[in-house]
């Protein structure tokens, strides 16, 4: 399959409203979140439901029951499966994961319960691991989910600017088994810049559609 010339703009937006001006200012989908002033977290399911049937492009939802670190309870992983159901009843076409171990690696045992309890839905995995040590390793280890399609990455940087090296690796290295979704402080004014520099597929930002 040949991958299409034109990158892929994902608007990361916290309303229904955001979401259609996003569509129509040209974004080609949609990241759903509330709370972006805490990187964002699970969206009411009100708010879900109505932007599904606001918008014609795909929309993705952020699986996070809390702001902090990407170590979850036992109890914060049930919620975050009964929001999967949730965004699968209502017709959701991705949902956004991550989740993390003490020792600060990805935890693939949850990550699979969540991404296989997910199923048919696609399901991105987030910037959870630009917190860790090795994100070559850690791509490596999340390859063998199979029901992980996307990576939302920064390389590790606090920006895409700043991750640049990093993420033309990602993009090299495993750019076939999963769609690299570059993020980091994008906007539709430096775009042009980030993408001559990194040369990706996909890119995302808050900011990243007028």
């Amino acid at each position: 399959m040949m991958k299409r010339k034109i990158p892929i703009k994902e608007a990361c937006v916290e309303s229904t409203d955001q979401a259609v001006n996003a569509e129509r200012n040209g974004a080609d989908r949609i990241e759903l979140c509330k709370n972006l002033d805490l990187d964002g977290l699970t969206p009411e399911i009100n708010v879900i439901q109505k932007t599904m049937k606001s918008v014609n492009i795909r929309v993705k939802v952020m699986i996070r029951p809390r702001p902090g670190n990407f170590i979850f309870s036992h109890n914060e992983i049930k919620l975050m499966e009964q929001d999967i159901d949730l965004c699968k009843k209502s017709n959701v076409h991705e949902v956004v994961i991550g989740v993390l171990t003490s020792s600060g690696i990805i935890d693939t045992i949850e990550t699979k319960r969540l991404a296989s309890r997910a199923y048919p839905m696609a399901v991105t995995f987030h910037k959870a691991i630009d917190q860790t040590k090795d994100i070559l390793y850690e791509l490596d280890r999340l390859s063998r989910i199979q029901e992980i399609s996307s990576i939302l990455t920064s390389g590790g940087g606090k920006t895409a600017f700043k991750g640049q090296t990093m993420l033309r690796k990602i993009i090299d290295q495993y750019g076939r088994r999963f769609n690299i979704i570059v993020a980091g402080s994008i906007t539709h004014e430096n775009f042009d810049e980030i993408h001559g520099l990194i040369n990706a597929q996909e890119y995302h930002g808050k900011n990243l559609i007028v």
